[in-house]
């Protein structure tokens, strides 16, 4: 009845959306009914994102911290004591059973459920809903909004299919290998994303491919071995092993996965990132970078040796960093003495202004994104560093070049401000 109950309760708030957006279309609430649709979803998927990631990393911290050896009773596999908030616990873990399974059995899937659902929703809201602005860029992939939408989601079953796939060879007896065969896979879906979708929205699927094959671990193969284990134990059949063993694994690859979706979680704030020659590459690059901190502070809690291990994770992404730095351009223009605000502002007014006003114009963009407007001359003097990274560096705005700016307008804003931007 509660799952019932809640099923009701997400149709009738996606009912009341659907009946809201109607209403707004083609009004001034569009935009405003839009935006705080993206604040409420974005805000759920970092608060389950938050709950989804803190118990994976605390149940892997759990694991490699165990004592396993001193005073520990035959039906354990190992204890611990801990200090948090003012309060001492002690915990056990179980090499297969408590010979009564209790009532209040705290079940961890609702976080992860929750997080993916919210993520998808934000996907649909950002890239889905204005695909023709966010999602397909023409100078990449010329192809349908349509098309693209059923790439990005089609690309999510393809990711399983692959990964569960490869769980389920010999290949997992290997741990080293099963590690360089999975980076490979990544660093294929990473390319082929940014074949297809502008270089924003390649990394935002990579990430949501990532967190797919999460929720996809924890539905088809966590929760339904935790199950059959509380049903063998309920009835009293002997538990299988092999079960627990496997869940566990999926369990620690998704520990793997989650330094590398924060990432992109964050990525399409860093346009240096993105907008790198080789956005594929660079992704790819810091995935595998993050992955082993992540490595390392497991190997940590165990109190194994760590070796080189976080000294090679750092220097990978140090040497990102470096890589995409912008670089003197020998072929950028000479610049002419004083370049004027008013051809600034010119280009400023037919290039920027339909989406970064305090009255957009844009079809999509409702309200000015991240809340800039150069709707004065103050406002672009202002803004100059971020126009300067934006327009001139990395050539990430405007979005998907919309509005069509040419090389010479780039090197006009450029010469203004190395010129002292002032307002003559």
């Amino acid at each position: 009845m509660q799952g019932f109950a809640y099923a009701l309760t997400v149709l009738a708030v996606l009912f009341l959306l659907a009946v809201g957006y109607q209403l707004a279309a083609g009004t001034v609430w569009e935009g405003h009914l839009m935006e705080w649709l993206n604040i409420v979803v974005r805000l759920m998927h970092i608060t389950f994102g938050i709950a989804w990631i803190g118990a994976s990393f605390y149940f892997v911290f759990l694991e490699n911290a165990l004592n396993r050896t001193d005073n520990v009773r035959d039906e354990l596999a190992g204890n611990l004591w801990a200090v948090h908030g003012g309060g001492f616990y002690y915990l056990e873990k179980y090499k297969l059973a408590p010979p009564t399974i209790p009532k209040a059995l705290h079940w961890f899937k609702y976080e992860a459920y929750f997080t993916w659902l919210s993520g998808f929703s934000l996907l649909c809201v950002v890239y889905y809903f204005n695909a023709g602005s966010m999602l397909i860029d023409p100078r990449v992939l010329a192809i349908s909004p349509l098309a693209g939408v059923g790439i990005g989601v089609a690309s999510f079953g393809v990711a399983w299919l692959l990964y569960h796939g490869l769980c389920r060879t010999r290949l997992m007896q290997n741990g080293l290998l099963t590690a360089v065969v999975g980076v490979l896979i990544c660093t294929a879906f990473a390319w082929f994303y940014c074949q297809v979708f502008s270089a924003r929205a390649a990394y935002i699927h990579f990430g949501a491919m990532l967190g797919t094959l999460m929720v996809a671990n924890v539905y088809f193969i966590i929760i339904p071995a935790q199950k059959e284990m509380v049903r063998a134990a309920t009835e009293g059949r002997p538990l299988d092993p092999a079960l627990g063993k496997h869940a566990g694994l999926r369990s620690l690859h998704n520990n793997y996965f989650t330094l590398p979706v924060l990432f992109v979680m964050v990525s399409n704030h860093f346009p240096s990132t993105f907008s790198n020659t080789y956005p594929w590459a660079v992704l790819a690059a810091i995935a595998l970078g993050t992955a082993g901190i992540k490595h390392w502070l497991n190997l940590r809690e165990k109190h194994q040796p760590s070796g080189l291990v976080l000294p090679l994770a750092a220097g990978l992404l140090l040497a990102v960093a470096f890589v995409t730095a912008p670089k003197a351009d020998p072929a950028a223009a000479a610049c002419t003495p004083d370049v004027r605000m008013a051809q600034v502002q010119a280009v400023v007014q037919q290039r920027c202004i339909r989406c970064h006003s305090a009255t957009p114009t844009d079809e999509v963009f409702k309200t000015a994104p991240n809340g800039v407007v150069y709707d004065s001359p103050e406002d672009i003097i202002r803004l100059q560093d971020k126009i300067m990274q934006r327009v001139v560096i990395t050539k990430t705005m405007p979005q998907n070049n919309k509005t069509q700016m040419t090389q010479a307008e780039r090197d006009l804003i450029r010469c203004w401000i190395e010129q002292g931007a002032r307002n003559l």
